[in-house]
C-alpha cells in the first residue's frame, strides 16, 4: 500500500482561507494523473500556520475526495505529545490510512524522549504510523537504533527519511528488516534511495508533475533503471528549482502557473523572488507541464478525421 509516488500536497488558500474547492479538485487531478498516495498537511501543506480546525478539515477533504482510491497518509505531528495524539486520533477517525508524525522540533528530546514520544502516540491510537525524520528542520536526528526499536511496535510501519544520507536506508533496512517501509523525503535522490531498500518518495515535485513522478517510481520499483533514470533526468531541473527558496513558495507559484490554485502563502512564508519565479517558469515550460484544465481540454478535444 505504501509505495510509489506519494505527494506532499500543497494547501490552496484564497483570501486568507483554505480554498476547499480548489483542494478537492486538486486531489481529484492527482489521482487521475496516477499519483499512488496523498499526504495532506505536511510541511508542504503549510501545517505550521493552519489552525487545528483547518488542519482537520484539510485531512477530511483529502480523504473524502480520494474515496479509498489511493491511500491517504495524514500529517499529524507536533512537538507536544498530547497534541500529536489528538491529531493522530482525528486522522484515524476521519479514515486516513496512516499518520505521518514528525520528530518533535524545538524542544530537542533525547533518543529516549523520541522513543517515548512515538510509543505514547502508538499506544493511544490504532492507525499505522510513519516516522518523519528531517534533521534540517527539526534539529534532531532519530538514530538507526532508536528507529529499529520503534519498528518492533506493531503499528510503526515506516519512515519518511529526509536526512539526505543515502547510506541510511540500507542501514535501517538491516536494523529494522525488509518489512519496514522506507519512503524518501527528497525528490532528487529518489532512485538512489529505492536502490538501497526504499519503496518510494513523499514528493514535492509531484504537486505539479504528478504523472512523471508516478511513472518514474513505477519504473524504479519494477527494476527498469534506464527508464527511471531517463525520467529523473528530465525532472532534475524542476526538483532543483523548487527548492531555490524555502518550500512551498516555489511549488505554489508553479501551481498557480498551471491553474491549480492561487500562489497565496501564509506568513512568515513570503512569495518567491522574481528571479526564482523566472526559474520556476522556465522549468515548468521546459517540461511542457499542463494543469487540470488543460488536461481536461485535451481529453475533450475531438480527433480529426483522416
Amino acid at each position: 500500500m505504501f509505495k510509489g509516488s506519494f505527494v506532499a500536497l500543497i494547501t490552496p488558500f484564497r483570501k486568507g482561507k483554505v480554498d476547499e474547492k480548489a483542494f478537492g479538485d486538486f486531489v481529484e487531478w492527482q489521482i487521475a494523473q496516477g499519483t499512488h498516495g496523498l499526504v495532506p498537511v505536511g510541511t508542504t501543506g503549510e501545517s505550521p500556520t493552519l489552525s487545528h480546525d483547518e488542519h482537520k478539515r484539510v485531512v477530511e477533504i483529502c480523504i473524502e475526495a480520494a474515496h479509498g482510491r489511493v491511500p491517504v497518509m495524514a500529517g499529524a505531528g507536533s512537538n507536544s505529545t498530547d497534541e500529536a495524539i489528538a491529531l493522530t486520533r482525528h486522522a484515524q477517525e476521519a479514515g486516513a490510512d496512516a499518520a505521518l508524525i514528525v520528530t518533535p522540533y524545538y524542544n530537542k528530546p533525547t533518543q529516549a524522549g523520541l522513543f517515548a514520544h512515538y510509543k505514547a502516540i502508538h499506544d493511544a491510537t490504532k492507525i499505522p504510523i510513519f516516522i518523519y525524520n528531517i534533521p534540517p528542520r527539526c534539529v534532531i536526528d532519530m538514530s538507526v537504533e532508536t528507529m529499529a526499536a520503534l519498528s518492533k511496535l506493531p503499528r510503526i510501519r515506516g519512515v519518511k527519511d529526509a536526512t539526505g544520507d543515502l547510506v541510511r536506508p540500507l542501514k535501517q533496512r538491516i536494523a529494522s528488516g525488509p518489512k519496514f517501509c522506507m519512503l524518501d523525503g527528497d525528490d532528487a535522490s529518489a532512485i538512489a534511495f529505492n536502490a538501497h531498500g526504499g519503496t518510494g518518495c513523499i514528493s514535492v515535485t509531484g504537486n505539479i508533475a504528478p504523472k512523471l513522478c508516478a511513472q518514474m517510481q513505477e519504473a524504479s520499483l519494477a527494476g527498469d533503471h534506464a527508464k527511471a533514470l531517463a525520467i529523473q533526468e528530465k525532472l532534475m531541473p524542476l526538483h532543483s528549482v523548487l527548492f531555490v527558496e524555502a518550500s512551498p513558495g516555489p511549488v505554489k507559484y508553479a501551481a498557480e502557473l498551471l491553474g491549480i490554485c492561487q500562489s497565496d502563502l501564509r506568513l512568515p512564508m513570503a512569495p518567491p523572488s522574481k528571479e526564482t519565479q523566472a526559474k520556476v517558469k522556465a522549468a515548468v515550460k521546459a517540461l511542457g507541464l499542463q494543469g487540470p484544465k488543460a488536461s481536461k481540454s485535451a481529453k475533450a478535444k475531438p480527433k480529426k478525421k483522416k
